[in-house]
């Protein structure tokens, strides 16, 4: 079954005429109809008989890349030439005039936009729901969360609505929905993957990033989005991301919960840790440890850099936005640059004790979540265990390291919850060193048989 193919073996059979680019479009669309109704990923689909048409232009064309005939979803806060971005708030907006930069190296690769994948409004929070398109839901358990923001993209991959999807991450969200859709995603180090903007200096936090069911996928992705440009000074220089190397020897610091720092439920913990036995038959160790930093200024830490960030301006009056945005917003309004400053030494701080455990480790590894998928009904997490938490955003305050230290971060299957809930680990690789973690992923793929439990809607 074609939309069964990984997407390198795709790209193969279009490449060999195995079969047609509209015959793969007619699978994936097939597949978009019978299963889409039942999970809410992709939005904007665009007609069907408009997508055959671009289909058949592929096929009497001449291949201009690996993607060439796939098609392809934009998650929807990037834009895609001709698609509307709603960016889950913005109702009938008009179709993009052109391309977010990444999205152009996905359509110079060959792949045809046939819609949106759904995020939350502005991205904002990780759960997959807004009132311009609706609920996202899990791929393995319908009356569960997708994660966010990419929740649209891991479950339409999931799901083999697409062979591939984009994503974005500021806090998780190329991490956490794979984690609960059972999947790879990768946040890729700043400036590896480069974003045009008014602004090209201060916001370092937010990467886009690609979601995969194979490693060889992932890494020809992640290959396809990244590469310098001038526009983006912070960009870093072509890098082949092909002939993965051996990652026997290689070292683990396990990080948990940060030794009890932050509240997990106990089957995020029981899955996670029996996952790290997986790590011995790969010739890697590990060893539980903890950079040396002072767990308690992690979360003040943040709220300083996503309040300066993500709350800088407001998109429309605030009584009509989301809780989440109004939260940043009035989060912002409160600070000095002296406390923005004194943020980012905390921050430098957490970056110089982390570039001291990669002295000795390859990888740091957490869950990609403090919980499993929780009820799709609610609006977040309020309490793990008696532990309140203080915003919509607290129970993911295990991503928040990552992000933080600018360092890549992988995130690949850990297994199951005795009720069939899938979660990931959240690999934390050195800076700039994703080359590790996409050979670690390949070696975990063919170790571990995790991504081999479908979805039960697949059948």
């Amino acid at each position: 079954m074609i939309v069964n193919w990984s997407a390198s073996e795709l790209s193969a059979a279009i490449r060999r005429k195995d079969v047609s680019c509209v015959e793969v479009m007619t699978a994936y669309l097939d597949q978009i109809e019978r299963l889409n109704p039942s999970v809410n990923a992709i939005v904007a689909l665009q007609p069907r008989s408009t997508l055959l048409a671009s289909a058949g232009e592929k096929d009497r064309g001449e291949p201009n890349g690996w993607m060439h005939g796939f098609p392809f979803a934009v998650k929807d806060l990037a834009d895609a030439a001709g698609l509307p971005t709603s960016a889950g708030f913005f109702r009938d907006p008009p179709p993009a005039a052109a391309d977010s930069l990444h999205v152009a190296r996905i359509r110079a690769a060959g792949a045809i936009f046939i819609g949106k994948t759904n995020v939350p409004e502005f991205g904002l929070g990780s759960h997959t729901y807004n009132n311009v398109h609706g609920t996202t839901l899990n791929a393995y358990d319908q009356t569960r969360t997708a994660g966010g923001s990419s929740g649209g993209a891991a479950v339409a991959v999931a799901l083999r609505m697409l062979p591939v999807a984009d994503g974005s991450d500021f806090m998780g969200s190329l991490r956490n929905p794979p984690g609960w859709n059972n999947v790879l995603g990768l946040r890729p180090s700043v400036g590896r993957v480069p974003s045009l903007a008014d602004e090209v200096f201060v916001a370092q936090s937010g990467v886009e990033g690609p979601i995969a069911r194979t490693a060889a996928d992932l890494a020809a992705l992640l290959q396809t989005m990244s590469g310098y440009d001038p526009r983006a000074p912070l960009s870093l220089p072509d890098t082949s991301f092909a002939s993965l190397g051996d990652v026997r020897g290689r070292k683990v610091a396990w990080l948990g919960d940060l030794g009890g720092y932050l509240p997990m439920e106990p089957s995020v913990l029981q899955v996670t840790r029996a996952a790290l036995a997986d790590f011995a038959g790969l010739g890697i160790t590990v060893t539980e440890t903890l950079p040396d930093f002072p767990v308690e200024d992690l979360w003040p830490t943040w709220l300083t850099l996503r309040h300066w960030l993500a709350g800088s301006d407001a998109p429309a009056p605030i009584e009509t936005l989301k809780p989440e945005l109004a939260y940043e917003l009035e989060g912002a309004r409160g600070l000095t640059a002296r406390e923005v400053l004194a943020g980012s030494v905390r921050r430098s701080a957490l970056y110089q004790a982390f570039r001291k455990l990669f002295e000795t480790y390859d990888y740091a590894v957490l869950p990609t979540a403090q919980v499993m998928p929780f009820d799709a009904t609610l609006h977040w997490p309020s309490h793990i265990g008696e532990a309140e938490m203080s915003s919509y955003h607290r129970w993911m305050e295990v991503s928040t390291l990552a992000t933080l230290i600018n360092a890549p971060a992988l995130a690949m299957p850990a297994g199951f919850s005795t009720d069939g809930l899938p979660i990931g680990l959240q690999v934390i690789g050195r800076n700039h060193d994703d080359r590790s973690l996409l050979e670690l992923a390949q070696a975990w793929e063919r170790h571990t048989n995790w991504t081999d439990r479908t979805p039960p809607l697949l059948g």
